[in-house]
């Protein structure tokens, strides 16, 4: 039979200046560096994004092209990236060690290729591998002149096949415009993200979270899937109506990317919830406001949290907090909340449900194991031998 095509959305992870980070440093403090963040970053990636294989410094990932938009591409990228440079930050102040490369670790960086096209799976070394023009050309595209442009910044370059896939608007989310020249395939036109950049944004945006303690009301659920996953159907407009009790969810932002400033109208028959984001934390949480249909209907502030369960079996643990009210919006609340608490608590187990057959879906390819992160830089300071 002949092998057929598919589409996907490729991805490549690559540590920026591991070349000379290896160079002259301890390679069993190096090996347990690299494996970590490694680690830290395609946890962030996988879902949306199944990890294809490693390459030395660099994860080639790979997404269905019709299960990813560009906002869960883009949130994906960059909560990856946050993450990794988190890790290097804790990792740092978790170890008193002076060696090489412990003191060294924070010269690494990030970089990310996106490009969307189509592969074949052909067996090789006794596993399915990712074959193809379009996987020869995202990998190519590794070797390019952003670094230079951006003053070496950590950044993600989307090709336009993947921009016009996954329906970024690049202009409205102010990505500069790059071209690369690749021998026999031709130039090839990206858009590209300062990482940096973004990563200094998001220190700098105001943190709005109802806290636990500080909360009118706290709903909670457990799921057995990763964050990433349980985030995309509480989020997705596409996602939402398969288990909440809504019709359908018209999403409107002015960059075209869904975060803070996003509306959406959750439409059950003539009648619209309307909620404003007004914090947006891939995949940590989403705070927001829900105007009911309802006469007199004060905007009920709420923050939904997500945390990764402690134990072998993982999965996701979700808090709805809802804000303490206004003295004259109090007793409205107090009304509704029991009936909304009753609502979710039956369309969560129908998420459970949709949640346990995603998970049971077996991957076409088999997915390496992740790299071991080293204890030593999870649990206390450590000294050099």
């Amino acid at each position: 039979m002949l092998v057929k095509p598919e589409a996907a959305c490729f991805l490549i992870a690559d540590i920026s200046g591991y070349t000379s980070f290896l160079a002259g440093v301890e390679l069993d403090h190096a090996h347990d560096i690299i494996a970590d963040v490694m680690d830290t970053v395609v946890r962030r990636l996988r879902p949306p994004f199944r990890l294809a294989k490693f390459e030395g410094d660099a994860a080639f990932l790979y997404a269905a092209a019709d299960k990813l938009d560009g906002s869960v591409l883009q949130d994906a990228i960059e909560s990856a990236y946050f993450a990794f440079r988190r890790r290097l930050r804790d990792i740092k102040q978790a170890s008193s060690c002076e060696c090489n490369a412990c003191s060294r670790m924070q010269d690494l960086d990030l970089k990310f290729v996106s490009h969307h096209g189509e592969f074949v799976r052909q067996r090789m070394a006794g596993r399915a591998e990712l074959a193809g023009r379009d996987v020869i050309v995202v990998h190519r595209l590794l070797k390019n002149a952003v670094g230079e442009r951006l003053g070496g910044h950590a950044y993600a370059m989307y090709t336009d096949a993947c921009v016009q896939a996954t329906g970024i608007e690049p202009v409205a989310q102010r990505l500069l415009e790059h071209r690369e020249a690749i021998d026999i395939i031709g130039d090839v036109t990206c858009r590209v993200r300062d990482l940096e950049v973004a990563w200094t944004q998001e220190n700098d945006r105001r943190r709005n979270e109802v806290s636990r303690d500080k909360a009118f009301s706290v709903i909670e659920f457990d799921f057995a899937a990763p964050r990433p996953m349980v985030w995309e159907y509480f989020t997705v407009p596409g996602l939402r109506p398969k288990w909440r009790g809504a019709d359908s969810v018209r999403e409107a932002s002015d960059s075209g990317r869904r975060g803070a400033g996003t509306v959406n109208h959750c439409m059950h028959g003539a009648h619209a919830i309307i909620e404003e984001v007004i914090d947006w934390r891939p995949f940590d949480y989403l705070t927001l406001t829900t105007l009911l249909p309802m006469p007199a209907a004060p905007k009920v502030l709420m923050t939904y949290a997500f945390s990764d369960n402690a134990g072998a079996d993982g999965g996701t643990h979700v808090e709805i907090r809802v804000a303490k009210p206004k003295p004259k919006d109090r007793a409205f609340l107090e009304h509704v909340s029991a009936e909304f608490a009753k609502t979710i608590t039956s369309e969560a187990e129908v998420l459970r449900q949709l949640l346990a057959g995603a998970m049971a879906n077996p991957a076409a390819v088999d997915e390496p194991a992740l790299p071991e992160p080293a204890a030593r830089f999870l649990t206390q300071p450590v000294t050099s031998a």
